[in-house]
């Protein structure tokens, strides 16, 4: 019976220490941090305004838009006024249903 419950009290402390090592192991995933959260606000904020932005910008800014597509983009909003909707940019010769999907988040129309 004593061996038992040593055993037990044995293996309760050894856990209690090893959770205790984990968690100051720099290892252990880090806490976000304030400019973390920042930094990720940020992005999320920074889209590019496709009714005002250059060619240089749309080709910078969004992925897989080279310079002939980023010029007709602005041909386009020349022509025909600003964008309305997002979905509009796939009236641009040469913009896909992929290539805006991935570029949603990065466009804002304001």
């Amino acid at each position: 019976m004593r061996n038992v419950l040593f055993s037990s009290l044995l293996t309760a402390l050894l856990a209690t220490f090893s959770m205790g090592a984990m968690a100051n192991s720099p290892t252990a995933p880090a806490a976000a941090t304030p400019q973390a959260a920042t930094a990720a606000m940020q992005q999320s904020v920074d889209k590019t305004n496709i009714n005002t932005a250059d060619a240089d910008t749309l080709q910078k800014n969004l992925s897989g838009i080279g310079a002939n597509k980023a010029s007709a983009i602005v041909a386009y909003r020349e022509t025909n006024g600003n964008f309305t909707s997002v979905d509009e940019l796939l009236e641009v010769k040469g913009v896909g249903k992929t290539l805006l999907d991935r570029n949603r988040d990065r466009i804002s129309i304001e």
